[in-house]
């Protein structure tokens, strides 16, 4: 009889852990292409696009074909892209020479330039000021665009090397320090720092989320560590670890689950069992170098890209140049259930 319920028990748990093992996948990979470098991923869910910063351009992809269907040119360092979906606008950073180049979310033709500050690096829409907000990582600062209008009306110092910010959608705006080891907290309608915490243990922060449900933060760190902090408290209450050499990191509020992708070729998924207590669900291999990616919060599919290098420069450190034509976009979706 205890053999018989110990055979049932096993035949009964086997399948439930066949499902769990690994709950992502890659489900597609598309060939895009293309010279140059690039960096954030930045989704467009009604529009099922994808902005995805380029070196010289914006690449404008659909996500659901894996297709190019536009592009948004005259960028030097595209880093980040913003969208003010009810100006019918779209902001890019091009670092190279201070500036956000503004343009049509249509047509994708060029509106204007507008001057930001050394290194304008991610950007972001604030749908509670209706305003864009820019990270300027060496002038250690922030422009706040008006959209509309399509002029800078403020610059607010950080106090520090900003990465990747944002918006809680309640007037407050959320940024990583990296040289400090801080995040800092924006008032967006004061367009000034508000409060600021550090993300000891973690250091380098880099990407970040938001949990706006339960008012955490997500702050992803060269380190290897995610650190989680409650933003109406200010102050870390948990960490998990992930990959080395994150540059992105998501949350999907369905699933509850956060995602890092990191340069050494991973995807940490790590699972909130509640808001202070996190577990590492899966490790995904994904490329070398992906370490960008981007959420769909509709259809809860993530994008990362890369591509294939040459060899590496002198010493080993670095990547190889990328090699013409392998630039790649992959689809990373949870597996239904039962498979």
């Amino acid at each position: 009889m205890k053999a018989a319920l110990l055979l049932a028990l096993t035949i009964a748990v086997v399948p439930l852990l066949a499902q769990t093992a690994s709950p992502y996948r890659i489900t597609h990979t598309y060939v895009l292409g293309g010279d140059g470098s690039w960096d954030y991923i930045v989704p467009d869910p009604p529009n099922h696009r994808l902005f995805i910063g380029r070196d010289t351009r914006v690449m404008v992809v659909d996500e659901d074909k894996g297709t190019l269907v536009g592009e948004v040119t005259g960028i030097q360092g595209a880093h980040g892209t913003a969208i003010a979906a009810a100006s019918g606008r779209g902001f890019a950073t091009s670092g190279r020479d201070e500036s956000v180049v503004m343009f049509d979310l249509k047509t994708f033709n060029v509106l204007g330039r507008i001057h930001a500050a050394e290194d304008a690096d991610a950007i972001i829409f604030d749908s509670a000021s209706k305003r864009v907000f820019t990270f300027n990582g060496d002038a250690h600062s922030s422009t706040v665009i008006d959209p509309a209008a399509g002029t800078a009306i403020a610059t607010i110092p950080l106090g520090g090397k900003p990465e990747y910010g944002a918006s809680a959608g309640d007037g407050k705006v959320y940024a990583n320090l990296t040289d400090t080891n801080e995040v800092v907290e924006i008032d967006a309608a004061a367009a000034k720092v508000a409060r600021r915490w550090p993300t000891a243990p973690c250091r380098q922060p880099v990407a970040m989320a938001l949990d706006t449900m339960h008012h955490r933060v997500f702050s992803g760190c060269r380190s290897g560590v995610l650190a989680v902090s409650d933003y109406q408290a200010g102050k870390i209450v948990a960490t998990a670890p992930i990959g080395m050499g994150v540059d992105g990191v998501a949350f999907d509020a369905a699933s509850s689950d956060v995602f890092a992708a990191n340069a050494d070729g991973t995807l940490t998924i790590v699972h909130a069992e509640s808001p202070d207590r996190y577990a590492v669900l899966q490790t995904l291999e994904t490329a070398p170098f992906a370490r960008n990616l981007g959420l769909d919060p509709v259809s809860h599919r993530l994008f990362l890209v890369s591509a294939k290098f040459g060899a590496a420069p002198p010493g080993g450190r670095g990547r190889g140049p990328v090699l013409p034509g392998t630039f790649s976009l992959m689809v990373v979706e949870r597996a239904p259930a039962g498979r």
